[in-house]
């Protein structure tokens, strides 16, 4: 590999060099396999034996480097306006938003909708985090106000208070909302949620920490799609 070829690859394990030249890394061998039987478009492999070890140690964005990395085209997507929407409010850990995104695509959901200021879901750790699942789901970034002010679905958000998850009627449609780890759903957004919505605690009388959004995210969506069975 030439140097430059090595700085434009290492350049992909930021979010301005994944904008600037349109790829983000995949890595792993299984990840790259689902991502070559999916419709995003693999623009380069490399693998250990074609290049040197020490050059995969290079351009790899993981600790213990794989033998097999791919360049993928950054996909534009299109929201599909049916069904049960994600939106997430300041995620910002990319563990978190891998893991939502792979919950996302167990429950069928095909479009998550991020704030501007969410973590970035090419980055290399949530695209690990994702199991395939980002050739799937649909993510957008967008202004959330503008995204949910006037629509005529209803807009769930969990909270730490409001209507029981498990006794309140869900409809299979509309828009639900997670907060970020540290502060949960801004004030902004709070005022547009149409029902509030939370998890209760079955510890009784045990004081626990709330739960991690990923995990919150799958028990909600596994609710919502319960009610659908």
């Amino acid at each position: 590999m030439t140097k430059t070829e090595i700085q434009q690859i290492r350049a992909l394990h930021s979010k301005e060099g994944r904008a600037e030249q349109g790829l983000f890394i995949a890595e792993g061998k299984k990840l790259v396999g689902d991502l070559l039987q999916s419709n995003l478009k693999i623009a380069r492999i490399y693998r250990t034996g074609q290049i040197e070890a020490s050059e995969m140690s290079r351009i790899s964005a993981l600790k213990t480097p794989t033998d097999t990395l791919a360049l993928v085209e950054i996909p534009q997507w299109q929201p599909v306006s049916k069904g049960l929407r994600l939106v997430l409010d300041g995620v910002q850990d990319p563990g978190n938003l891998g893991t939502i995104i792979r919950i996302a695509d167990w429950f069928g959901i095909g479009d998550v909708f991020c704030s501007l200021g969410s973590a970035d879901c090419f980055n290399p750790k949530v695209v690990q985090a994702t199991m395939g699942a980002i050739a799937r789901v649909r993510v957008h970034y967008v202004d959330l106000t503008e995204l949910l002010q006037g629509v005529e679905l209803p807009i769930y958000g969990t909270f730490l208070e409001g209507e029981n998850i498990y006794d309140t009627p869900l409809e299979g449609q509309g828009f639900v909302v997670m907060g970020s780890e540290g502060r949960g759903i801004s004030e902004d957004i709070e005022k547009l949620i149409t029902k509030k919505l939370y998890i209760p605690n079955f510890a009784a009388g045990v004081a626990v920490e709330s739960l991690n959004v990923a995990v919150a995210t799958a028990i909600t969506c596994s609710e919502f799609k319960r009610r659908r069975l």
